[in-house]
């Protein structure tokens, strides 16, 4: 369907998660809506990749929340995309942490009861500050209205304030057990100091509820999500990147894309990155204060990933997740690394080979990357659309990186080298030009204790037809995405009205 010098009721800038959500919540309503993404893949980090016939995800490694009657479940209930999937709940215990000089793997397991009895085992004399953690988090959750459908409005002023290092503090003196407990927060990029314990709440406690694999890549998600869209006469669109944006009396009017394309709407919802949307529109559309401030606010840390195809039958499948740190010490502030610490820790996730059950057909490990390690190639661009061979130094770069990476998870895994036969690796570069956000970082702008403020950006925009969606706005994750868009379409739709939507749709499916 030709959608040029067509008019919609919505457009949405970027198919992320973040904007197919939003979009798809309006189109419920019977509203005409365009989606447009620049790329040649739609879904953002949703987007999976092929390498040797295997596929990998480059954002998605598990789903938190997808039990029935969970809250994950629940809005992937409304948007009629839950039955889509393809879902494979993971073991009981879905994650361990591990320490260089501790020889214990330390379980997460999936339900209160059971994360409490299996790290129990391991900090027996600990088994009440394991039972108040899981209640604080449930607590601490329950102060976020849509992260359990409540239209209810909470005062979240102290939450804002209380750091990770300081509830831990306050729950145990026993140090490796907050070094545990902590263990996975490569899951938002934790820094002990300075990041809010919600986050860490709001991260976690959905995956102690349940834990799921998307088999066949999170890619699939886009694809449920955009069959709805089509259902809906929605019209989805790639490589259409926005070029142009036309503002009349504060209103956003029209936009054209670089190939010529004009596209009119009352209203648009954006969901690129907040920093280079404002650029692009224009600074003297905005407040000073306002453009300068967004243009300041420090973004998360970037990542570096490694895509390994190993040997058929040669590598044990582990079924969980692996978060490895240096030691008790650096787990609280690993984003901070030095040089010589590189790689200063890792999340290890592998793929079972469905013909060899037992052993992983391949494996994922990912580790915080600074941008100012690959800033020299900052000029430079490579996707499908835009193909860039980088210099050799880059590509020598890459090759050091992947080598320290493999060198380092060998010492876990004894016979991992002579057993793989690709590896294929993602830098920082790679997330800001597939994905489109500033300097390649991970999850949005950072959350600060010391100023929560600092890292807010309201859904809503002064230019009135205009609104922000996407982990650059919200929450990250799979989870805290979804809830943005929600947030974003309240800010439309109303947000009393849109609960009552979506739960008596749950109740009339249930």
């Amino acid at each position: 369907m030709q959608a040029n010098n067509q008019k919609f009721d919505v457009i949405v800038i970027g198919s992320g998660l973040g904007g197919l959500v939003s979009a798809l919540i309006m189109a419920k309503e019977g509203i005409k809506v365009c989606v447009l993404e620049k790329n040649n893949q739609f879904g953002g980090n949703l987007q999976t990749f092929s390498r040797n016939k295997k596929i990998f995800d480059t954002g998605v490694h598990y789903l938190p929340s997808l039990a029935e009657g969970q809250i994950l479940n629940q809005y992937f209930s409304y948007l009629d995309i839950q039955n889509a999937l393809k879902l494979k709940r993971m073991p009981l215990v879905f994650d361990v942490v591990e320490f260089e000089s501790d020889s214990n793997s330390y379980p997460h397991a999936q339900e209160k009861k059971h994360f409490v009895k299996e790290l129990g085992q391991y900090f027996p004399e600990e088994i009440k500050a394991l039972e108040k953690y899981v209640l604080d988090l449930e607590k601490t959750c329950r102060n976020f209205p849509l992260y359990h459908l409540s239209k209810e409005n909470k005062n979240q002023d102290d939450l804002m304030h209380l750091t990770v290092e300081e509830y831990f503090d306050g729950l145990t003196k026993n140090e490796k057990l907050k070094a545990v407990l902590i263990g996975s927060n490569f899951l938002y990029a934790g820094k002990g100091n300075q990041t809010p314990f919600y986050v860490h709440a709001l991260a976690i406690n959905a995956y102690l509820q349940s834990a799921y694999k998307c088999v066949l890549g999170g890619s699939q998600l886009t694809k449920a999500l955009i069959r709805e869209l089509k259902k809906h006469e929605a019209v989805v669109l790639k490589q259409q990147e926005v070029e142009k944006y036309v503002v009349e009396i504060d209103q956003l009017t029209s936009i054209e894309t670089k190939d010529g394309q004009r596209y009119t709407a009352d209203m648009f919802i954006s969901n690129i990155d907040p920093k280079q949307l404002l650029k692009n529109i224009g600074a003297q559309h905005f407040r000073k204060s306002y453009y300068t401030r967004v243009q300041e606010m420090p973004v998360t840390v970037s990542s570096f990933s490694v895509h390994a195809i190993l040997k058929p039958g040669s590598i044990e499948y582990i079924p969980h997740n692996v978060f490895h740190h240096q030691d008790e010490k650096s787990v609280w502030n690993a984003t901070d690394y030095s040089a010589s610490q590189w790689p200063p820790m890792y999340m290890l996730s592998m793929t079972e080979d469905p013909k060899n059950l037992g052993f992983a057909e391949s494996l994922t490990l990912l580790t915080y990357m600074k941008f100012e390690e690959v800033e020299e190639w900052a000029g430079t661009k490579n996707t499908v659309l835009a193909k860039h061979n980088r210099s050799n130094d880059y590509q020598q770069f890459k090759q050091q990186k992947i080598d320290a990476c493999i060198h380092k998870l060998a010492s876990r895994i004894p016979n991992l080298k002579e057993n793989i036969e690709a590896t294929y690796a993602s830098t920082p570069l790679s997330y800001r030009d597939y994905i489109g956000v500033h300097r390649g970082n991970i999850y949005g702008h950072v959350k600060d204790a010391q100023n929560p403020l600092l890292s807010f950006i309201s859904p809503k925009t002064k230019i009135k037809n205009l609104y922000l969606t996407g982990q650059g706005v919200n929450m990250h994750g799979i989870l805290g995405v979804t809830i943005g868009a929600v947030a974003t379409c309240s800010e439309i739709l109303g947000k009393d009205y849109l609960i009552d939507k979506i739960k008596s749709e749950i109740t009339n499916k249930s």
